[in-house]
């Protein structure tokens, strides 16, 4: 019998092609991970879009202008939320831009501590405490200066480009199922993916339930604690904070570090606030996080603190961010094909709007 023979081969060549597409998706990695998220925030958006749909006096079977429509009043708050913070962001920005080389080259030499402390009234044994920690970090400091504006121009890119992706999934995310569904070869197969891409709807809408119920959670939280402490823009610093929550680990570090800052250039109650925020932190992590996102998903808390465990130590911040949509499909997949359990029931208001779609 020659070798290889038939079959031996079409196994290799099985193998062959299998791991040449996770070649390709490996080396395409950044570019399908901006894909997820615009699909994720369609998914975000898309509960807006249908409202106005049910209730607007025009355009109610059209989903376009509704898209529009949103898109303008998420412009609109962007714009009063910055002119809120702040109203000289132009002049300040230019500023930054032009003084950059000098300032980083204060922070390597530590001069920074004694311009922070002469504007904002330190103590000399203050100022000399942080310019020696400057100047013993340089090089961190300098290597933490180069990864933030590195991860500044892409999340700046990626803030960019993911809106504009979500508005042909907003607009055309049903056809594109369709089409897709339309690729398989019999009748039977193509059922099976119509069911599949339903579970698949069903979770993903509960898992971006779940996220916003934990960014109003962090609002919430991060408002009453900045006004009962009494520190300046408290709810629109609030509303940052809920927004950067759909970002994990880097999201609420941000926030963390706004509020903070804050603080302590206005001579605020900064450090019972960063008490708070640790103690916030943990509860959220190890408590409120992993219930919400379980109950709304039927996972145990303890597989979603592994899951985001696992994820971060693989991807870091996105493979946190994405652990939990893969363990969706994942489970999905299990109890549509492999597990003998009916397929996913949605709750009683998601199944009454697919029936008004």
């Amino acid at each position: 019998m020659a070798f290889p023979d038939r079959r031996t081969a079409n196994v290799l060549f099985t193998i062959l092609l299998f791991a040449i597409v996770l070649a390709l998706l490996y080396a395409a990695r950044r570019i399908i991970v901006v894909f997820v998220f615009a699909i994720l925030f369609a998914y975000l958006i898309d509960p807006i879009i249908r409202f106005l749909q049910r209730h607007s006096l025009f355009f109610k079977n059209l989903r376009g202008p509704h898209v529009v429509e949103a898109y303008l009043a998420f412009l609109i708050l962007a714009v009063l939320a910055v002119h809120e913070v702040a109203p000289r962001i132009s002049r300040q920005t230019n500023t930054l831009f032009r003084e950059s080389p000098v300032l980083l080259d204060s922070f390597s030499t530590g001069d920074i501590a004694i311009r922070i402390g002469d504007e904002y009234g330190w103590s000399e044994a203050r100022e000399l405490h942080l310019k020696a920690f400057l100047v013993g970090h340089r090089q961190w400091v300098e290597s933490l200066v180069q990864r933030a504006g590195q991860f500044t121009s892409d999340a700046v890119a990626t803030l960019v480009v993911v809106p504009i992706l979500a508005i042909f999934f907003l607009a055309d995310g049903g056809r594109i199922v369709e089409a897709f569904i339309q690729l398989a070869p019999t009748e039977e197969k193509r059922q099976a993916m119509k069911g599949l891409a339903e579970d698949l709807n069903i979770m993903l809408r509960q898992y971006i339930r779940a996220k916003v119920t934990l960014s109003a959670c962090s609002l919430l939280f991060y408002s009453v604690a900045m006004l009962l402490l009494r520190f300046p823009h408290a709810i629109v610093l609030g509303i940052l904070g809920g927004v950067l929550e759909f970002i994990p680990v880097a999201g609420w570090m941000i926030s963390a570090a706004a509020i903070i800052v804050a603080g302590i250039l206005t001579h605020a109650h900064w450090i019972w606030m960063a008490a708070l925020l640790a103690i916030w932190r943990m509860a959220m992590d190890y408590f409120i996080s992993p219930r919400v996102v379980g109950q709304n998903l039927e996972i145990h808390p303890l597989m979603v603190i592994f899951a985001m465990m696992v994820g971060g130590e693989i991807g870091g911040i996105v493979g946190i961010y994405l652990s939990i949509p893969l363990i969706v499909i994942v489970r999905v997949i299990w109890r549509r094909h492999v597990s003998s359990n009916p397929p996913l029931q949605a709750p009683p208001e998601l199944l009454h709007t697919a029936a008004e779609e």
